[in-house]
């Protein structure tokens, strides 16, 4: 089969085109399916980057998110059947088992039938960001109804779905952008208050919406400097979500001074570690969106797609910070 796969970590030139062996089932529960088209993360950029999660793997096959048609099923397969069009997060973080390819091997606890109103292309984009959002803000901050929600980068693929995740629970959303179309597209999704991170401190922003309370939750999709500074943002024992690791010089005195709770999402954790109880739950949270997506109440914005031999394109798409939402490569 055709996938884009790199030997050797570095600029994004070093992803190329190979032959590879036909994945085959190995385990009674393992699907092969047939590639229609895979999400690209920021998490892909920087494996490509710095190196797999494999370090003994001679070539990886990147891509975490896929959506395709089930070709042949394990032994034990309940839930699909040949034919299903399904979407999932599983594989592309070192070796061959990833999405940039034309087939691939998933676990069906992995996999969720695809909502019929979504393209190959916007369901491939889906699971990543939207397990992230749901698990950053329902099951780490534990989001209430009407609580005021900070959330960066809300023209991003993370910011965008988590944006519409919290109106889902009636909240009140401010989130950080740098343009005009970014205000446009946040505003969009259902975000009540657009901060031009770029001309203002946000910090100051967010004190004057809330009328100096701050606000119940932030979450933070951009680390460094923004996480520590959206401390002053945050009301007495509020909450504060990242998705990247804390600087070593991270002012934790301000978080403690506020009583704040802090918490690390990392939803490839599961699949890193293993963790099966983990797995299953991050199904069922892709499988609880799916309806909503189905239903048009939540959406997937594609940015941009590009054709499997087009992936290094891609990945500068992304690391130039030039579109809205989501990126999906798309195969033949």
């Amino acid at each position: 089969m055709k996938a884009c796969i790199f030997t050797t970590p570095g600029p994004a030139t070093v992803l190329t085109m190979a032959d590879l062996p036909m994945p085959t089932l190995i385990q009674p529960t393992e699907m092969r399916v047939k590639l229609k088209a895979a999400g690209i993360n920021p998490i892909d950029t920087k494996i490509r980057g710095r190196g797999a999660f494999v370090p003994e793997a001679k070539v990886t096959v990147l891509g975490c998110d896929g959506a395709g048609i089930v070709e042949s099923v394990g032994s034990a397969v309940r839930k699909f059947s040949p034919g299903d069009a399904v979407f999932f997060c599983s594989g592309g973080l070192g070796g061959d088992r990833g999405n940039y390819a034309e087939y691939a091997i998933v676990d069906e606890q992995d996999a969720v039938h695809k909502p019929a109103r979504l393209s190959f292309a916007e369901a491939a984009a889906a699971p990543l960001v939207l397990i992230t959002a749901w698990e950053a803000l329902y099951d780490r901050a534990r989001l209430e109804t009407h609580q005021q929600v900070l959330i960066h980068a809300g023209a991003g693929g993370v910011g965008h779905v988590a944006i519409q995740l919290a109106k889902l629970r009636d909240a009140q959303v401010a989130t950080t952008i740098s343009s005009e179309a970014k205000a446009r597209f946040a505003s969009h999704f259902g975000a009540d208050h657009c901060i031009y991170y770029n001309r203002m401190d946000f910090v100051t922003a967010v004190m004057a919406w809330t009328d100096s309370r701050g606000v119940d939750i932030a979450f933070d999709t951009v680390g460094k400097s923004v996480f520590s500074h959206t401390f002053k943002a945050v009301k007495y024992g509020g909450d504060v979500v990242t998705l990247l690791a804390p600087a070593d010089d991270t002012p934790w005195k301000t978080a403690r001074d506020r009583n704040l709770r802090i918490s690390l999402e990392l939803m490839l954790t599961p699949q890193l570690q293993p963790l099966s109880e983990a797995r299953r739950h991050q199904a069922k949270i892709l499988a609880s969106c799916a309806q909503w997506l189905e239903a048009g109440q939540l959406q997937i914005h594609v940015d941009q797609t590009f054709p499997l031999n087009q992936a290094a394109a891609a990945h500068e798409w992304i690391e130039q910070g030039r579109g809205l939402g989501k990126v999906a490569l798309v195969m033949d």
